[in-house]
């Protein structure tokens, strides 16, 4: 069933495996544990960050297809995406592994909405092995949107941090024993009138909270469902105006709420209000919340992945700032 950015699917496609890397700074992220690889530096051994994050990518990819015992030419499709100017990071990891690519932007909510059109490939019976997932690095986001790191600029308590991981997940037809793909809902883009590049949790709030009321709405959920519903990189400021707002609208219970990216560096303070970037979100949805469920510890999860879909060129020109939230639910099964 599809009806206005509500997806079901009956096959339940299933993430037969995932595979996340990060970066050294990444070390310090209570979720660290359940990283396939850690990197010793930004640039993961290449010459420029860009390349570094390819890399990133790269890796996470091959680790996913390693744990169902396939390489790459066995995959039919990859989906993928970042945040650099015409995603070249992708582009180029795309390049390496050689699987037709669809490349996708939908800023930080990129985790989710590659998920969302890998299952839709699968549920049509036109893939029987696709590889979703995102990916960010800090010095190459950093240097794009904000200030190069070498200025040494000074973060306002609003201000996030782009994490230097990679995520990717390995999605085929059903298998028993690992989490389903059930249920889904592509967001609507929102913009709220905001311009400041460094506040992107308030900016996405309200996209999070209108992909969340309409995902339960439209598939006829409540939020008590959940083990866990999970938003992408909000952080303190953003979370806490979501949950406002939701609770605006009736829910008055957060304590199966989390948010990636306010947990992402433990509530540490060097990371002002949190993480940030495409690759927040997939590292934390295929490592801890993947292995709860492979533990059956979660049984039902919504994850949101909220992106700001900005440019450098509109922010100069004094645009505002859409946003975007994609919602998938998986079960265990």
């Amino acid at each position: 069933m599809v009806n206005k950015g509500l997806l079901t699917f009956p096959s339940t496609p299933s993430i037969a495996a995932t595979g996340v890397t990060a970066g050294p700074l990444e070390k310090k992220s209570p979720f660290h544990v359940n990283f396939d690889k850690m990197f010793d530096d930004e640039r993961c051994g290449m010459e420029t960050n860009e390349q570094g994050h390819a890399k990133l990518m790269e890796a996470a990819i091959m680790i996913a297809l390693s744990k169902v015992d396939k390489v790459p030419s066995d995959a039919d499709y990859l989906l993928t995406g970042d945040l650099v100017n015409q995603m070249t990071p992708s582009n180029f990891t795309a390049t390496t592994v050689g699987i037709p690519y669809i490349g996708l932007f939908s800023a930080c909510a990129t985790s989710v909405s590659s998920i969302l059109l890998a299952a839709l490939l699968t549920e049509s019976g036109m893939s029987k092995l696709a590889v979703a997932g995102s990916s960010s690095q800090h010095n190459a986001i950093e240097r794009q949107f904000r200030y190069p790191i070498e200025y040494g600029a000074q973060k306002g308590d609003t201000t996030q941090w782009t994490v230097t991981a990679a995520g990717a997940a390995a999605i085929t037809p059903y298998q028993k024993g690992v989490p389903c793909i059930e249920r889904g809902t592509f967001g609507k883009a929102v913009d709220m009138g905001m311009t400041d590049p460094l506040n992107m949790g308030a900016a996405m709030a309200p996209a999070a909270a209108d992909t969340l009321m309409r995902h339960l709405k439209g598939h006829n959920a409540s939020a008590s469902d959940y083990d866990v519903i999970m938003t992408g990189d909000l952080s303190k400021v953003g979370f806490a105006i979501y949950k406002q707002l939701v609770g605006n609208q009736g829910i008055k219970d957060f304590n199966n709420f989390s948010d990636a990216g306010e947990e992402f560096y433990g509530n540490h303070s060097e990371f002002k209000a949190g993480a940030s970037g495409s690759g927040c979100s997939a590292a934390v949805y295929f490592s801890e919340i993947y292995k709860k469920m492979m533990d059956k510890e979660y049984k039902r999860v919504l994850l949101i992945a909220t992106g700001a879909l900005l440019s450098p060129l509109s922010y100069q020109q004094g645009d505002t700032i859409p946003c975007i939230a994609h919602a998938v639910e998986l079960t265990m099964k």
